[in-house]
């Protein structure tokens, strides 16, 4: 092998893809089935609007893939582009859009501001009390379910050895490379890819560079089917309301996250759990979002186990400390929409050395002058 990619979620499924379809020889090792942790417990998400903003060329990367991922993978893994919307209810929401849009618009996105009128005319029914919003027309959502296992699928076909229900002993370093240890038996390759998802910094550690994070379980829902109606992902600014969101999917379900604190999750066990406890706070919160979830039932609850760096932002890039080891990790319960895109920069950064997508303030480097300094 050329590559051994550690991690079968969105990041790991999408490099093992990218490395294959340069050329490259790629073993795939998850320890459950590919796309059943975090990337599975996903809303779905595919936004630009919020984020880091020297994480946008990235973000336009991962999208311009969501766009053609259809005829990449040879299946619809049910990217819709039915926009974004973001509702403002307080003075400090609406001062947030504004100064990340005008930030923004140098990095490539120009986000469209409405006011109340404007939200209620067009989506009828959302934020009825909402004092404006923003819209993303290009963004919108993907199937958390479909999307990893359409990527390990696409990479077998080009070749690829993905390895599922296979529990990683040991990680060692040789003259040669790397030596992975698994219940499935012993795989070696010069390079190794960590997307480890929250298990990464542990991978991390093994080579001694440490990477401050802890696992958070986010608090997911379904309703019964409703009438369709809610055409864009939906969401907030300013944190109002708890950061509640929602999307409609084709078959009339209510997916809903947010509103909620996450729960604390053991690594040991990586069992993330819904607190049942915490769904009337968090539907009550999204009710100014969509007063029709008043008389809804909800019919599934869910959570999973999301790595969360202590900077906000993910680790990614050549290792620090040791030749031939890469990261991609740690996406901070942000990383669906940026899938694709990650997948292909890393497929770049092995293949030729470099890559022309700005990712260097994800350097796994940080934490090391981090720690040098003392902040």
């Amino acid at each position: 092998m050329d590559v051994i990619v550690v991690g079968g979620g969105l990041m790991g499924a999408a490099s093992t893809f990218f490395l294959a379809r340069r050329g490259l020889r790629v073993t795939l090792i998850e320890r459950n089935r590919v796309g059943s942790g975090a990337t599975v417990a996903s809303f779905g998400n595919i936004r630009r609007s919020g984020r880091y903003l020297p994480q946008l060329p990235l973000a336009h990367r991962s999208l311009a893939l969501w766009r053609e991922a259809g005829k990449l993978l040879g299946r619809d893994v049910e990217f819709r582009a039915a926009g974004h919307l973001r509702l403002i209810f307080t003075e400090k929401g609406l001062n947030e859009m504004r100064s990340f849009s005008e930030a923004a618009r140098p990095w490539g996105l120009d986000l469209e501001e409405l006011g109340p009128k404007d939200v209620q005319a067009r989506f009828p029914g959302l934020g009825p009390t909402a004092i404006g919003a923003s819209f993303s027309p290009q963004d919108g959502s993907g199937n958390p379910r479909l999307i990893a296992p359409a990527f390990a699928d696409a990479a077998r076909r080009l070749g690829a050895e993905i390895v599922e229900e296979a529990i990683v002993e040991s990680i060692g370093k040789t003259p040669h490379g790397f030596e992975v240890r698994t219940s499935k038996g012993l795989y070696s390759s010069p390079i190794l890819l960590n997307t480890a998802g929250a298990w990464g910094a542990r991978i991390a550690e093994q080579f001694s560079e440490p990477v401050p994070i802890v696992a958070r379980g986010p608090q997911m829902g379904v309703t019964e089917p409703l009438p369709h109606r809610v055409l864009p992902v939906v969401g907030v600014w300013g944190h109002d309301h708890g950061g509640g969101y929602l999307r409609q999917v084709e078959r009339g379900n209510i997916v809903f996250g947010g509103g909620a604190e996450r729960t604390d999750v053991s690594l040991d066990s990586g069992h993330a759990k819904a607190d049942p406890a915490r769904l009337p706070g968090q539907l009550r919160a999204l009710l100014p979002l969509l007063p029709a979830l008043a008389n809804v039932s909800v019919i599934r609850t869910w959570s999973g186990c999301e790595g969360y760096v202590a900077d906000g932002l993910p680790v990614m890039g050549p290792s620090a400390t040791t030749e031939g080891l890469y990261h991609a990790f740690g996406f901070c319960g942000h990383g669906f929409q940026l899938g694709p895109g990650v997948g292909d920069v890393m497929a770049e950064l092995i293949a030729t050395g470099s890559t022309h997508t700005l990712v260097g303030d994800f350097s796994i480097k940080r934490f090391a002058r981090a720690e040098l300094t003392g902040s």
